[in-house]
């Protein structure tokens, strides 16, 4: 992981907010959690609309043509329909979102559930009660 890390640090200027995009994206993975319907791309010259039809709850992230790694346009989709756009980054559409389905009691999104729930109980330490799995992951990140 370090030297993935170093590597896409010598292609971007913004080394703080490239290794939050990489832990956020990599919370996921470490949670076996399916990101395929949460994390949506498309390029510039596509409709969003198409991207966007079935998704539930999700991030959209806009790109230029030849550039993958550098969004756009970040997104918040919920049921259908942007919410909010020409957000800075992911972390920033993340926290948005995760404020969203927070404040109005919307339930998380089942294909990300533990990420959600690790975000509530480890990171914001919000509610007292969370699966066997995040208590898991919190006592090995306390380690």
């Amino acid at each position: 992981m370090e030297d993935v890390l170093d590597a896409l640090d010598e292609k971007t200027s913004d080394i703080l907010t490239h290794r939050k995009t990489a832990a956020l994206r990599g919370l996921p993975i470490f949670v076996r959690d399916d990101t395929s319907k949460f994390f949506l791309q498309c390029s510039a010259s596509d409709t969003e609309e198409q991207v966007i039809r079935d998704a539930t709850v999700a991030i959209l992230s806009v790109h230029e043509d030849d550039d993958a790694l550098n969004a756009v346009n970040v997104a918040v989709v919920l049921e259908g329909a942007i919410i909010l756009q020409d957000l800075p980054d992911l972390c920033t559409a993340f926290a948005y979102l995760f404020g969203l389905l927070y404040t109005m009691n919307i339930d998380y999104p089942k294909e990300m559930f533990y990420t959600f729930e690790a975000v509530q109980c480890i990171f914001f330490n919000l509610g007292s009660r969370c699966s066997q799995h995040i208590r898991s992951l919190r006592t090995k990140l306390q380690l």
